[in-house]
């Protein structure tokens, strides 16, 4: 083979690979293009979604099968009803916890209550709502006793597909929202014990520390 037409051949095969390289990352290109634009239609970039997202909310049927299974497993694990409520109501403390940071940062705009009465009405209202869909039925106060404050639900949704046998007939589930508003309140910087009791329906006992009803009435001057 003649000299230039060996300088051809190269040339015409390095013009030939460059081509193909080129091609071939065009391809791909498109081919990765393609992919992202697939998985990301429809999404927006998780920086750029708002803090404040939308409430949902979730079926009925859906909460009465998780809340059933819950109390299946802790009934499985526990000898008393005194034991099986604390489960619950520990369960209840894990979720208290969780919600009150999304409800202080969505709807109080980061800002915490400092008066007891305000942190109930926070309960009976906003929490109330974010659970139940509605306001609890009465929020009181003990006649006798300025650390006492009961939370009043005549047909609470969480005891509403629990069917208690006649052996076990003290058993109220509503522990496990005992736990929510105990959480809430002891995060809140309000320590108390909430207990749940068979009254107009369920009533949700709260006692708050010496030391809330001490600093509340030093707020209000007393």
């Amino acid at each position: 083979m003649r000299r230039s037409d060996l300088e051809s051949h190269t040339t015409l095969s390095s013009v030939t690979f460059t081509e193909c390289c080129n091609s071939g990352f065009t391809a791909l290109g498109a081919q990765s293009a393609e992919m992202e634009s697939r998985f990301t239609k429809g999404k927006s970039a998780i920086l750029e979604r708002p803090l404040t997202r939308a409430k949902t909310e979730v079926s009925v049927s859906a909460f009465a099968l998780l809340f059933s299974e819950m109390v299946q497993y802790c009934q499985s694990r526990v000898y008393s009803v005194a034991e099986l409520q604390g489960r619950l109501a520990d369960m209840g403390q894990g979720v208290g916890a969780s919600l009150l940071d999304v409800l202080v940062m969505r709807e109080k705009n980061g800002k915490r209550e400092t008066k007891v009465l305000n942190i109930l009405l926070f309960i009976k209202v906003n929490v109330w709502k974010a659970l139940f869909g509605k306001e609890a039925d009465k929020l009181e106060q003990a006649n006798d006793d300025d650390k006492t404050y009961y939370i009043i639900e005549k047909e609470p949704l969480i005891n509403a597909y629990i069917s208690v046998p006649k052996e076990n007939s003290t058993l109220n589930c509503a522990a496990f929202t005992g736990g929510i508003v105990e959480a809430i309140l002891t995060h809140s910087g309000f320590p108390a014990k909430v207990t749940v009791h068979w009254h107009k329906g369920t009533t949700l006992m709260i006692k708050f520390d010496e030391v809330v009803i001490a600093r509340d009435k030093t707020l209000d001057g007393r």
